[in-house]
C-alpha cells in the first residue's frame, strides 16, 4: 500500500500565519489557501482590502499545483504553447495563472500554495516563498 504524506493543519495555520504577517507589514489585500496532495482546502486566509474574486483564485491556484505538481503558471504556459485548453482536465478549477506552487518535502508532493490578489509576479513570489518554507520548517 501506498504511503503518502500530506500537510497537516498545524503546517498549513503556520503557512497562511507567516503569509498574514507578510501581507499585514506591506498592508497587502489578498487570498491564500493552503491545500493537501489532492487539491482540498486545509487551511485559507483573507486579509483585508482582498478583492473577493481572489478567494476562488487563490483556491484554484493551488489546487492546480498540487493535482499536477507543477507550478499554475507552468502548467498555463504549457497550455498556450502546445496548444490544449485547461477544460481538457475534465474539471473547472484547474488554471493556468502563476501564484499556485506545489509544496514539496522530501521528493514528495505534500500539498500546495496559492496566492491571488496582487501582481501575477507578487503572487508568484509570495506562493514560492511559502511553499519553500515548509522544507525548513521542519
Amino acid at each position: 500500500m501506498p504511503d503518502r504524506r500530506e500537510i497537516g493543519h498545524n503546517a498549513a495555520r503556520e503557512l497562511v500565519a507567516r503569509a498574514a504577517d507578510r501581507l499585514d507589514a506591506d498592508g497587502l489585500g489578498a487570498a491564500v489557501a493552503v491545500v493537501d496532495a489532492h487539491g482540498e482546502l486545509v487551511a485559507f486566509l483573507r486579509t483585508d482590502r482582498c478583492k473577493l474574486p481572489s478567494i476562488t483564485i487563490a483556491v484554484n491556484k493551488a489546487f492546480t499545483a498540487a493535482r499536477e505538481g507543477i507550478p499554475s503558471r507552468e502548467l498555463g504556459q504549457r497550455s498556450r504553447d502546445e496548444g490544449f485548453p485547461l477544460t481538457n482536465f475534465g474539471d473547472p478549477r484547474y488554471v493556468g495563472w502563476g501564484g499556485g506552487v506545489p509544496i514539496v518535502v522530501d521528493g514528495a508532493i505534500i500539498g500546495a500554495v496559492g496566492v491571488s490578489g496582487l501582481p501575477e509576479d507578487d503572487d508568484v513570489e509570495i506562493a514560492r516563498w511559502l511553499a519553500e518554507s515548509v522544507g525548513s520548517a521542519g
